[in-house]
Order: C-alpha cells, then structure tokens, then sequence
C-alpha cells in the first residue's frame, strides 16, 4: 500500500496543481484515453481540482464498452449451444446484447463460466475433451498478449476443443480516428500507460506530428493523471506536439518486445467495429491463418449476425468524447447498473459507471461514499 499512497500524496498534488493552475493561460481540452484513467479521475475528482481551462474529455479506452453489438450477441449464440462451455472475465456477463446478457443465458442453462486467466480456459478444456470451450477474447494492447499466448500454447499442446471469440482493438487508429472526425475537440491526449507498457511509445510521434498534438504516456494514480495534465498543458501552452513519457516506472519505448512477439505470430491486423462508433480501418486483430482453426467465429459459424444499436443509449457519443454520462437523458433513470442500456454503465473502466459510483451530476442526487467531488460545485475533497 505504501507504493500506491505515494502516488495518492494530497501535498504533492496540490504542487502539480499549482504548477498547471501557474501555466495555463486559456481553455484547452485533452481527452484521456483509459477507462481506467476515467475512474480515477472521476473518484478522486481531479477534473474538478483542475482549474475551469482545463477540460477532461473522457475517451473510448474502455475495453467491454467498445465491443460491438454484434459480438456480444455472437457471443451469446455461442454460450447457448449445448456442449459449449463458454469463458469469460465477469465483466462482460451484464453487458447487454439485443435481447439479452450472458448472465441471463446462463440462467436459461447456458454452461457460462467466469475466469481470471485465459489460460484458466484452456486448461477447462483439457479437463473436458468432449465439449467446446471458448474464451471471449476481448480488450487493447494489454489483454492481446494472453490471449494470443494461450492460442499459441493451445496449438502446440494439441487442444482443439478450444477457441477464441475475438474482439481486440489498438489504440493509434481510434486517436487517427477521433482526430479526423469533424466533430473533434481533443487538443491533447493521455496515452494508457498498460498499452504503452506493451507496446512502447513507437506508433504515436508519427500522430503528433501529423494532427499537431502532444501524447503523454500516463499512468492511472492521481498524480501519474496530473503529471499527465501538466506536461500536456506545458506542450499547448508552447505551441510544442510531441510524444512524452510520463510513466517511466512502467513504459519502455520499445515496450515489451516478448509482448509484441506474440501478437505478431499469433494475431494479424484487420478492421475493426466499435460499439456506437463504427467501423475503424486496421483497429484491430483477428487471428492469423496459421491460427485460424482456433477462431471460435468461424468454427461455431455465427459471422453473419449483424445488429441495430438501440437508439435511446447514446453510449457511442460518450465514447466518442461528445457527450458526458450525465447529459444523458436516460442516465440514472432508465439506465442504471441493474437496468443498463449499454456496456458504459456496467464495466468496471465505463464512464457512465464512474458517473454513477462517484457522482451523479445533474441528477440533483449525492456523490456516492468514496467519491471526492462534490456536486455542483469546484470545491473538492484532497486527493486520497
């Protein structure tokens, strides 16, 4: 605990929020790109400590909340056959399909089961040779290397009852992405220091340089989310677009190459759909042809399922940074964690979730026990 307290130190806060309040001279407008970041911002109420220049535009870095519609329900076809037994980490179990969540699936019989690991998965479908097992294999740069790690161990121990549903996305399309929509705001971004642990810091100076706008690898404490702020306000205020480390202890540039040595052998890059956001070209990994038996997409034949998102969850302009979880007319009433109307209000890194936990703006509601902010108001709680 000591480790995390010394990145939770009110003093030192209030110093990097001196030095930001000293250095911004007009309004600018950075997104993170975490849902994890979004969290703790929103727990700790760090976008109401930063002086009112600064606005925190929380962005489409939650793994289960951009998983498409039509994957969930794909998903949900698979766990429902007899003789699957199908896995996977419990955050996904409450996300809503068309018509129904896995949870509810289960209810009706379906052999669902939550794991920690996907090789938890694999070693299920050692234990029952005569049943399919599948791992929905969702989430970023982070949870790519597992997954494609349990692939591989699959193929060379000669597993075939086991595949994965695959959902993973890359960070840099989706910033190419918010970047050229006209609807854009972003001036800044605080890159997801666990993708850049994976990755390194490679892919994103070319994006700087090209949309003029500083990238700062940050960390998900509060003061790794204020370094952050400081050093891309520092950037803006210059006029300077670079790429900058601000999470040292944990990022590489070349990241971690045994990492990257595994998608790369296991994965190949594709197009990828985002949940209320659409199709983004090259955002994401399918697996390779010398994988391709593992696809559970293919090997249960549910490729053709397409969906509709439902109109009244506007969960894809809050991934988009277009709007925040309170302006949502559905927010809190018709949509809670009991009664979601998108992934954004159930996962554990969605930002109608962090709205909920913490503080429910424009609900005229409290904030809940933990949150530091206080409603309707810049006057807030230390840090910690």
């Amino acid at each position: 605990m000591r480790y995390l307290e010394e990145f939770q130190d009110p003093a030192l806060a209030q110093r990097l929020l001196a030095d930001i309040r000293a250095t911004v001279t007009r309004p600018w407008a950075l997104m993170e790109v975490c849902g994890g970041q979004t969290h703790s911002i929103i727990r700790h109420g760090l976008d109401q400590l930063l002086p009112e220049e600064i606005e925190l535009i929380h962005g489409p870095g939650c793994p289960v909340c951009v998983t498409p519609l039509e994957v969930i329900d794909k998903a949900l076809e698979i766990a429902a056959r007899p003789g699957v037994i199908f896995c996977s980490f419990g955050d996904m179990l409450r996300v809503p399909g068309s018509d129904r969540d896995l949870f509810q699936v289960k209810s009706a019989g379906g052999d669902v089961r939550v794991v920690y690991s996907p090789l938890d998965a694999l070693r299920i479908a050692q234990d029952n040779p005569q049943r399919q097992v599948v791992f929905f294999g969702i989430g970023f740069e982070t949870t790519a290397p597992p997954d494609a790690m349990t692939v591989h161990q699959a193929s060379r121990l000669g597993i075939r009852n086991f595949s994965l549903l695959v959902s993973h996305v890359r960070v840099p399309p989706a910033i190419m992405a918010l970047m050229e929509s006209p609807t854009c705001r972003v001036q800044g971004f605080l890159a997801a220091g666990h993708v850049c642990s994976v990755m390194g810091t490679a892919e994103y100076p070319e994006l700087a340089e090209r949309y003029r706008v500083p990238i700062v690898v940050t960390g998900f404490e509060p003061l790794d989310i204020l370094e952050g702020v400081r050093l891309a306000v520092r950037q803006l205020e210059r006029g300077e677009a670079k790429v900058e480390n601000a999470y040292p202890r944990a990022v590489r540039e070349e990241g971690n190459p045994a990492a990257r040595a595994m998608i790369e052998d296991v994965f190949e890059v594709t197009d990828r759909a985002w949940r209320g956001i659409g199709t983004i070209p090259g955002s994401g990994w399918q697996l390779s042809e010398k994988y391709r038996e593992f696809d559970a997409e293919r090997r249960f034949s549910v490729g053709g399922i397409t969906t509709v998102e439902p109109a009244e969850c506007r969960s894809g302009e809050v991934l988009q940074g277009l709007l925040k979880p309170h302006e949502c007319g559905a927010f809190g009433t018709v949509c809670t964690p009991r009664t979601p109307l998108g992934a954004t209000m159930v996962s554990s890194e969605g930002a109608c979730a962090a709205y909920y936990l913490y503080r429910r703006l424009g609900t005229g509601a409290p904030a809940a026990a933990g949150g530091s902010a206080a409603v309707g108001s810049r006057e807030v709680s230390s840090v910690g």
